[in-house]
């Protein structure tokens, strides 16, 4: 990216800290970044992977609507590792950070959206620390990890395979998911990354011209997905959400295989007051297979929470 960089390490100073471009400041010694593109209502945006660089979740099509504010979650880059790193990023931790960057862009309320691991964390904040939030956007969600998700995304897996038969690239796709179960180092998570990532699309292959660049600029760093003391940071938010009350708008991918249509229709029918959106052609990448449908929607659902939080004004 060539945008300008923006140093905001003193106290929160309004409009400066959303001004375009990068910002950065700390906490804890561990340096937080951000990233700041288009004009409107605020929507900050928190990736996935854990560890999957920013920058593959731009969404130009909502720059030209919201002012876009993406984390650059602590982790990925060497000046924001914990000291216990790869390990402790949890979604508690995660949501502190959020909390801090929050606060520090000087609006009264803002929307959260967080996309694969990204809506993990964005559900976490929105049920610990809802007080800053108008909405959230829970794209390519789940309400729970563990046994059940996992064997629900091999199902997913295997009618991918199934469906691809005989295709040339499935190999190494099968073989990328055989080998996530041994990644220790951020060499092996991009190659895994990348290798996944076929599947991840509703027909990569028929728009391989296309998605290629986008596969080739992956970046990623290894994080365990384990706490400090090395105990697995388990999801269950099943009976929490019964209780959320921000408004929330649940996005899924007909296709996706590791977050799919199940897992969606169960967030919505959990969340008190949500919408839910299934892009029927698209993957677990749909602002990238469908951007002007997802934009359209997410700019929806913003504009209007946003009159709700409002009121007259």
């Amino acid at each position: 990216m060539n945008a300008p960089t923006a140093h905001t390490d003193g106290p929160a100073s309004g409009t400066e800290n959303l001004s375009p471009g990068t910002h950065s400041y700390e906490t804890d010694g561990i340096v937080q970044r951000y990233h700041v593109h288009g004009n409107g209502p605020v929507c900050v945006a928190h990736s996935g992977g854990p560890g999957i660089f920013w920058n593959y979740l731009r969404m130009p099509a909502l720059e030209e609507h919201l002012t876009m504010v993406y984390v650059e979650p602590i982790g990925t880059a060497e000046d924001s590792r914990l000291p216990s790193h790869p390990h402790g990023y949890t979604r508690e931790r995660y949501s502190r950070f959020l909390e801090t960057l929050i606060n520090r862009l000087g609006v009264p309320k803002v929307h959260l959206l967080g996309h694969s691991h990204g809506a993990f964390v964005a559900a976490y904040h929105a049920l610990h620390r809802p007080e800053r939030l108008a909405g959230v956007v829970l794209y390519e969600g789940a309400p729970v990890t563990g046994p059940e998700h996992g064997a629900e995304a091999g199902r997913m897996v295997e009618a991918f395979a199934a469906k691809h038969a005989g295709h040339p690239g499935l190999p190494d796709v099968l073989a990328a998911f055989g080998a996530m179960s041994g990644i220790s180092s951020d060499e092996q998570t991009v190659a895994v990354a990348k290798g996944v990532l076929p599947s991840y699309f509703a027909d990569y292959w028929g728009d391989e011209e296309r998605l290629a660049p986008f596969r080739d600029a992956i970046q990623a760093t290894y994080i365990s997905g384990l706490d400090v003391d090395l105990t697995p940071d388990v999801i269950d938010d099943r009976a929490a959400l019964e209780g959320l009350e921000t408004p929330a708008l649940v996005v899924v991918g007909r296709h996706d295989v590791i977050c799919g249509p199940r897992w969606a229709r169960e967030l919505n029918e959990l969340i008190p007051d949500s919408h839910l959106l299934v892009l029927e052609n698209s993957g677990h990448m749909g602002h990238i297979e469908e951007p002007e449908l997802f934009a359209g929607a997410v700019r929806d659902f913003v504009l209007r929470t946003s009159t709700s939080q409002d009121g007259a004004a």
